[in-house]
């Protein structure tokens, strides 16, 4: 290998650093004998700085180019790099949060943290993928640390049987997955993306055999990406995941894994299979009408709260597809860099509305007092009224309420959709985002104007608490100050 190919491979240097330092963390914390584990969590921070550090460094010396290294199966550009800078935030914030949670319960060990780092790392190598392989090879690291974060509790019947749900319907979802990509790969040759483009482009013009083959592999790997993101029908994981799993493992599944998803979407459809847009237009726009309707009306009869949020990403979920459909309209993309930034603004949003609303469950959740059923709500504000105004600013900007970052996150898929003339489907939108806001509302009500339920349990302090402040007060200010945000999205987006 010349030094010239060995430098290039530094534009894989945060990956790099990532994996060498979740290896290291195995051996700190056999030398960390405290409880709180403090100097495993703040190696784990140190490192994830450190990777941060790396993607900007990277960032830098690319100069917005596009390089191809590892034979074409990893991608360096700036879509990228914006999604691991907020892969790293994210992760970081949840280990913040996720701290005090675990240790008042015994959970905060070793392997909570060194599967996070891990987790991460495949999330990193699917955001990078340009090839089946490596984008296979990110998504199954991603999926097997989760499968063993939701164990984590090894006493919670719960939660062994959410991880066993999670592991049967995953590894279906991965063998659909799969067989997509090896019908794709038989009718084009080819397992890279870039070269999958042109492939597809010359046989979606034909009425060969191959076209067919083609379609019926683009229907497996919707499924597959369906899975991953939670749309209806391949939704069925989600509430009984996120209601198994303690409330920090839910945390770790409802933000960061949902960038890689994306990433994942946007690089398999757009990036690889452009020619077949009709054909995954039609699947995207039934599963993002099924998922917002059947995301909001279920959430509805939910009295647990983190069962209502999981029904809620659900709906989240589908919004973002409206987006990612809305690119190309007509065989042409002039619509795209609108459409899909607009889909990654709200991607990132949602992450960060997210990590606020378990943030708040897991601050409430003290002295092995689980918050996570409405009742739990009632009265927070006179108990803790900071905490109350944190969750309102929450639930405000999951309802898509102005001035809050939610609400101009719908603001611009919707009138992505517009632009794309799907008028219906932007009055579809509109409709069940009204059907939602009565949930989200009803957590406001409860939390301010009814009487606290049982003893009243003093919510938690300290750095979880400074960071959910921060959290909650950067969603107002992107919902007041948005563009930054979105030009930055975009300009990703023309990176592509």
């Amino acid at each position: 290998m010349s030094l010239a190919q060995l430098l290039s491979h530094l534009r894989a240097l945060p990956e790099m650093v990532l994996l060498a330092g979740a290896c290291a963390l195995m051996l700190v914390d056999l030398a960390s004998k405290s409880e709180t584990r403090r100097l495993s969590y703040l190696f784990a921070q140190g490192v994830l700085l450190i990777a941060f550090c790396a993607t900007l460094f990277v960032l830098s010396e690319s100069e917005g180019k596009r390089y191809y290294i590892f034979y074409g199966l990893f991608v360096s550009d700036l879509l990228s790099h914006v999604l691991k800078l907020f892969a790293f935030i994210t992760v970081s914030a949840v280990l913040v949060y996720a701290r005090p949670y675990l240790h008042e319960r015994g959970l905060l060990k070793g392997e909570f943290l060194t599967l996070l780092l891990f987790a991460l790392l495949g999330i990193l190598v699917m955001i990078s993928a340009n090839s089946f392989l490596s984008l296979y090879l990110g998504l199954e690291l991603l999926t097997l640390c989760l499968y063993a974060l939701v164990a984590l509790n090894r006493d919670s019947a719960a939660s062994t049987e959410a991880a066993m749900k999670y592991f049967v319907l995953g590894a279906l979802a991965s063998g659909l997955l799969l067989y997509g990509m090896s019908m794709i790969y038989g009718a084009t040759g080819s397992l890279l993306f870039t070269d999958i483009g042109p492939q597809t482009a010359a046989l979606a013009a034909s009425s060969s055999s191959m076209r067919t083959l083609l379609v019926f592999g683009l229907v497996f790997v919707v499924a597959g990406i369906a899975f991953k993101l939670g749309a209806v029908p391949f939704h069925m994981w989600i509430p009984d995941v996120y209601h198994g799993a303690s409330t920090a493992v839910t945390l770790v599944i409802g933000t960061a894994p949902k960038l890689a998803a994306f990433a994942m979407a946007l690089r398999l459809l757009v990036n690889g299979l452009p020619a077949l847009a009709v054909d995954w237009q039609q699947m995207l726009v039934v599963l993002a009408v099924l998922s917002m309707a059947l995301g909001n009306l279920a959430a509805i009869a939910q009295s647990n709260l983190k069962r209502m949020l999981a029904y809620s990403t659900i709906s989240h979920m589908g919004f973002m597809l409206l987006g990612l459909l809305s690119g190309v309209v007509g065989g042409n993309r002039l619509n795209a860099v609108d459409a899909y930034g607009a889909a990654m603004f709200y991607t990132a949003v949602y992450v960060l509305m997210s990590l606020g609303a378990f943030g708040v469950l897991l601050l409430a959740s003290r002295q092995g007092a689980e918050c996570e059923r409405l009742e739990d709500m009632k009265g927070m504000n006179r108990r803790d009224p900071w905490l109350a105004f944190l969750m309102l600013l929450m639930m405000f900007s999951l309802a898509g309420i102005p001035p809050m970052a939610g609400f101009y996150a719908k603001f611009a898929v919707i009138s992505a959709v517009v632009q794309a003339g799907q008028l219906w489907l932007a009055v579809a939108a509109v409709a069940f985002s009204l059907v939602g806001a009565f949930y989200y509302l009803r957590v406001v009500k409860l939390m301010y104007f009814d009487d606290p339920a049982g003893v009243a349990v003093p919510a938690g302090g300290g750095s979880a608490r400074w960071l959910l402040s921060v959290n909650g007060l950067a969603l107002l200010a992107l919902g007041l100050l948005p563009q930054g945000l979105m030009a930055l999205c975009q300009a990703a987006i023309r990176s592509l």
